[in-house]
Parts: C-alpha cells; structure tokens; sequence
C-alpha cells in the first residue's frame, strides 16, 4: 500500500497499513494516523509493528504459533 495517491485511503482500511512518499512514511494501525516515520525507519517500524500486532493476536486467540521474522 505505497501508491501516494491511494495509498493513505488504503492503508486505513487495514488492521495495519503503511504508505509513504517525498522521504515520509505512515504506519496506520486500526484505521488511524498512529506514526509518522522517515523513509529509513518505516520498513523497520512497520516490521516491529506487525510482530506487535501478531502477538496481540496471538494473546486474544490463545494461539502458540511462532513470531513472523524476516
């Protein structure tokens, strides 16, 4: 979900989405504005958002599946 234009709109649509452009990016969590990150940091960011969210998942589901790594 990068596209500048439609990007943002999509991404808010997701339990966690991401968007970016001119050296920004956007991590949106549960449809909302929730960081605002250099360009540097969003994989990263993004990545430690959905290890965060999977946990959260896997609490909430009693679920014993591992943690996504890359």
């Amino acid at each position: 979900m990068g596209c500048v234009v439609n990007g943002p709109g999509e991404a808010r649509e997701a339990d966690l989405g991401v968007a970016g452009g001119n050296g920004v990016g956007i991590v949106f969590k549960k449809g909302k504005l929730y960081k605002k990150v250099a360009e540097a940091e969003l994989l990263a960011t993004f990545l430690a958002e959905v290890d965060l969210l999977v946990e959260e998942k896997r609490r909430q589901t009693g679920s014993s599946a591992s943690k996504i790594s890359t």
